[in-house]
């Protein structure tokens, strides 16, 4: 503390521009080392799409886009090729059909279906518009050899259901 004090007597614009600085990198490097998660062996199939959701409510939190870069990890290979590469992904996610994910105010999974290597689950969101939509969303374990073998991705979205109030 009495050095930060001679330091600030002294010195006070180097300080500053030190303090500046390490307030800088340490704001970069938080970003820059945002946790994705990657897909395991470990995750269920309703924790995938919990995994997804969750970052696509908080889309930007800690940087931008980090929610959909978020769910492209757990995208099936197969779902990347119709979907990919991630810039037009991004694209797909902000258009019309799949906007209400982005920042949404909840999610509820229910599973429909489940066997070995598939899983069906109906997904209730309240977008930030506080209307509701269904959306079916599947995932499948991937058989192929390599890192993401016996892992469960997203092979499936369908485009929202609007939900309306009948009462």
């Amino acid at each position: 503390m009495i050095l930060l004090q001679i330091l600030n007597k002294h010195w006070p614009h180097k300080i500053k521009i030190v303090t500046t600085f390490f307030i800088f990198y340490i704001s970069v490097f938080s970003v820059l080392h945002a946790e994705v998660i990657k897909p395991s062996v470990n995750i269920a199939p309703n924790q995938v799409i919990k995994i997804q959701l969750d970052g696509l409510m908080k889309n930007d939190e800690p940087s931008k886009d980090i929610g959909i870069i978020q769910t492209w990890e757990f995208a099936h290979p197969n779902n990347r090729r119709f979907t990919g590469p991630i810039e037009r992904f991004k694209e797909m996610i902000k258009g019309e059909s799949y906007s209400m994910l982005l920042n949404h105010k909840d999610h509820e999974i229910n599973e429909v279906y489940k066997d070995n290597n598939l899983a069906i689950f109906e997904v209730y969101i309240l977008g930030r518009d506080k209307r509701y939509f269904k959306f079916k969303w599947q995932v499948e374990k991937y058989l192929s050899e390599g890192p993401l073998k016996n892992c469960w991705l997203t092979t499936v979205v369908s485009q929202p259901e609007p939900i309306t109030d009948t009462a």
